[in-house]
């Protein structure tokens, strides 16, 4: 038997790279997938959503839409997120762009926790992947101040989450990639910002979607059974590394 058998998996962000190649994986362990996202998608789940998930009423109606459709839900992964090109340093940031990355990184993910959490419990339990980042943890010189502190509050948000749910059958731990090979990658970074950052990257590559999607499908299995209430780094080693490999030649 596949490791996510007939589990009702609702995965938000779900037209980016990331999402799709989530429902990818998701489908190839079994399971049914309910896909959501701001722009209509063809992304070969069971059922597709177009919700703004700043909306709360939107969101609340989401998870009532996905219950009545399949049945039941057993997974969250709320994946969906903006990076805006205006986000930079605190001294020239303007206050509009800092709402904005807040509400839809941050905020959407309060509501799809509010309003997706109490399907799972009256399923007797599930799992919730938060999707946060690498730059929760550490600093940048190159900042991007509003997605990291919206990333930040995922991450913390996620360990409170996974605490208070735990004797309830309910995980929630955040995924935190490290860069990951995608058009929004792109967009953030200008080929000079791509080289700086890969130097400190042990593989020396970025991470490729299916490498995030894969570990969000261990975080729903079973398998990860006692994992909760954590950070799950997929960032190549970034995070430990002090000086990286010279290239080999």
């Amino acid at each position: 038997m596949s490791s996510l058998e007939n589990r009702v998996a609702v995965i938000t962000g779900a037209a980016g790279m990331i999402g799709r190649e989530t429902v990818e994986v998701f489908k190839r362990e079994g399971a049914i997938v309910a896909a959501v996202d701001m722009k209509e998608a063809d992304t070969g789940a069971d059922g597709f959503f177009q919700v703004d998930l700043t909306d709360e009423e939107q969101v609340r109606q989401l998870y009532q839409s996905v219950r009545e459709k399949f049945g039941h839900i057993d997974v969250l992964f709320n994946n969906a997120g903006i990076s805006d090109e205006r986000d930079g340093s605190v001294l020239e940031t303007d206050a509009a762009v800092w709402e904005r990355v807040l509400h839809v990184n941050m905020t959407s993910v309060f509501f799809c926790c509010k309003h997706g959490i109490p399907h799972l419990l009256e399923n007797r339990g599930g799992s919730v992947i938060n999707t946060a980042s690498l730059v929760a943890n550490m600093g940048s010189a190159t900042s991007q101040i509003a997605y990291t502190a919206s990333k930040g509050g995922v991450l913390s948000m996620s360990r409170e989450l996974g605490v208070e749910f735990a004797r309830r059958g309910v995980r929630v731990n955040a995924i935190s990639p490290g860069p990951v090979e995608t058009p929004l990658l792109r967009t953030m970074f200008s080929p000079e910002q791509s080289a700086r950052r890969l130097v400190h990257v042990p593989p020396g590559r970025f991470a490729q979607a299916r490498e995030i999607a894969e570990a969000v499908a261990f975080l729903a299995s079973d398998r990860s059974s006692y994992i909760n209430a954590t950070e799950f780094r997929v960032d190549g080693g970034i995070s430990a590394a002090y000086v990286t490999p010279e290239d080999e030649s």
